[in-house]
Parts: C-alpha cells; sequence; structure tokens
C-alpha cells in the first residue's frame, strides 16, 4: 500500500473520529425536537380540562409546566447518574437503585422527619444528599476489599445493600410510626409536582455541566485506577468529587420526586450500544434520551387507566426489568458461544 493510500485512511479515520465527537450531528438534533414534542404533549396530557376551565391557564402554569420541566430535569439527573456511576464501577449493570444510593436517600429522608416532625423540602433534600452521599461511598469501599471475578457481582452487592437499607428504613418507620410521612418517596410520582415545589431540581443543570467539564478525566477513571493515575489524574479525588455530584442529584430528585427505578441503567447502556464509551459526546445523548424516557413513561403512566393514574416508577420499573435482564442474556450468550 502507498504512503498516499495510507495518507487517505488516516483522513478518513479523522474525519469518522471527528462526527463521532460531534454533538449537533443531524440524529441528535432530532432527538432533542422528539424531546420538545414530548414536552408538548406532557403539557396537554391530563384529566383536568385547561382550556374549558375558567382557571385553566392557571393550573397550566401551576401544574403542567412544573411537571413537565421536572420531567425533562429528572430524566437528565437520573441517567447521567447512571452514565457516571457505570463508568467509576467498570460495570454496565451499576446505577443508583443498583448500588443502594437511592434507598440510603429514603433512609436520609426518615432520618430527617424523626428529627425535624415538620422539615422544609430544603432539610429534607440535605437529608437525601447526606445519606445517598454515605451510602455510595460504602459501596466503593466495599467493592475496593472485595475480589470480584464477575462483572454481575457488582449489582447483586448493590441490590442486597440497598435492599438491607430499605429493610433499616421501614423497620425503623414502622417503630416509631413515620411510614406515612416517607409515603410518597416509595410511589416515585409526578403527580405531586406544582409551583413552589420543584425549583431545586435546576440545580441539576449546574450539575450536568460540571460533569461535562470532568468528562475527559472521569473517561481516564473508567480505564481502572492504575491506568489513570499513570496518566496523571488524581484518582481517589475524582471519583471523590463524582460521587459527591451523583448524591447531589440522587438527593435531589429522591426529595422532589421519590424513587425512580432503572432509569440510570436503560440509557447509558442504549447509548453506549451505538456511541461507545467516550462521556464527553455521549453525556448529551444521555441527557436527551433521559428526558425522552421519563416522559414517555409519565404520560403512559397519566392515560393508561385515565381518569386514575399510576406511578411512573411502575412503568420505569417495568421497563427496566425487562433491559435489565436482556443486559445480563446478552452478556452470558458469548460464553454459550465459546
Amino acid at each position: 500500500m502507498s504512503h498516499k493510500d495510507m495518507g487517505g485512511i488516516g483522513r478518513d479515520s479523522q474525519s469518522l473520529l471527528y462526527n463521532h465527537n460531534k454533538i449537533w450531528t443531524k440524529p441528535f438534533i432530532l432527538a432533542v425536537i422528539a424531546v420538545f414534542i414530548l414536552g408538548t404533549i406532557s403539557l396537554f396530557t391530563g384529566v383536568y380540562d385547561i382550556r374549558g376551565q375558567e382557571d385553566g391557564m392557571e393550573m397550566f402554569f401551576t401544574t403542567r409546566i412544573p411537571r413537565t420541566v421536572a420531567l425533562i430535569l429528572t430524566g437528565a439527573a437520573m441517567a447521567m447518574s447512571g452514565l457516571v456511576m457505570q463508568l467509576i464501577t467498570q460495570n454496565r449493570f451499576v446505577e443508583p437503585t443498583t448500588t443502594g444510593t437511592m434507598e440510603w436517600a429514603g433512609l436520609g429522608l426518615l432520618c430527617v422527619y424523626l428529627l425535624v416532625p415538620s422539615p422544609s423540602l430544603m432539610l429534607r433534600m440535605a437529608g437525601a444528599i447526606v445519606f445517598s452521599f454515605m451510602g455510595t461511598m460504602i459501596f466503593f469501599m466495599f467493592l475496593r476489599r472485595v475480589e470480584l471475578k464477575s462483572s454481575l457481582i457488582v449489582p447483586i452487592i448493590g441490590l442486597m445493600l440497598g435492599a438491607v437499607i430499605s429493610a433499616v428504613a421501614t423497620f425503623v418507620g414502622l417503630l416509631f410510626q413515620m411510614t406515612q410521612n416517607i409515603e410518597s418517596w416509595f410511589i416515585g410520582s409526578f403527580a405531586s409536582v406544582q409551583a413552589g415545589r420543584y425549583e431545586y431540581l435546576w440545580i441539576i443543570v449546574i450539575i450536568c455541566i460540571l460533569i461535562f467539564l470532568l468528562a475527559n478525566r472521569l473517561t481516564l477513571a473508567g480505564l481502572g485506577e492504575d491506568i489513570a493515575t499513570s496518566l496523571g489524574v488524581n484518582y481517589n479525588l475524582l471519583v471523590l468529587i463524582a460521587t459527591g455530584l451523583i448524591s447531589l442529584a440522587v438527593g435531589i430528585v429522591a426529595a422532589v420526586i421519590g424513587y425512580l427505578p432503572f432509569l440510570g441503567l436503560i440509557v447509558p447502556n442504549i447509548v453506549s450500544l451505538f456511541r461507545g464509551d467516550d462521556l464527553r459526546s455521549n453525556l448529551p445523548w444521555v441527557c436527551v434520551i433521559g428526558m425522552c424516557t421519563i416522559t414517555i413513561c409519565d404520560i403512559i403512566s397519566r392515560t393508561i387507566i385515565m381518569p386514575f393514574e399510576i406511578s411512573v416508577s411502575v412503568i420505569l420499573g417495568t421497563v427496566g426489568a425487562i433491559v435489565f435482564i436482556s443486559l445480563l442474556l446478552r452478556q452470558r450468550r458469548p460464553r454459550r458461544i465459546r
């Protein structure tokens, strides 16, 4: 092969790499348009007739717009948290609900209710953030001390830890008759979102920006501690910062919305299937597809048994369980062939 041919191949590969890392491509623009379409459908989906009632516009700005904005921000937060956790642990099956992070956040909410009879939303958020950070760090420390022979062990450990924490929270709630105070957290619904109760979710935008700025370093951390350290990355500090950002996002969502399973598992795996593992180029895709996923699930939850509404966590849990089982079977298939 001549030098001219090799040069042409090199230019072609550079062009492909550039197109892959470019964010504003036609597919991404179509995905953004899909978010706007789904958001518009969400605005006009509901039992209350906002066009036929005198206070229709008031209800539109009080409930419909806050709910749709909450859907978009929550979808971005949970999907992004799942992607970062998967990079740090080098495991496709990890996300806040398979590591016990959400269960720790629920325990934090319960402890706040025990200490303060009628806590403000800020206090509930603080308790959820602190406990989710503690729980995530405990999970990471436990992984460092256990020799893992299979990637399936990681989510199993997380699910077991989450089940233990959930049992402790249930016992404490029953003991102090506090289960009714955190009942809405277990439901995980957007029905109670309204103006004045969702504004803290805007902090998620800042978290997304910070993670995007740390994207290259987090991608290096996904190669492992030894490689990341040899490339000049302070691995332990980076994991600590990433855990803090994840805990902040999960704590806010847990306090405002509640328990949302498997969203951080579904979206990053779908994106990684066709885009690889580059965090900087994948993060916008993960946020947008997370928005689409949770908005679709919420629209289904509002219309499937209309005029009643079921919890969006039921739809997410069903879809997430199917995707989780599919990923497990996908990983085991090559072994059977060998």
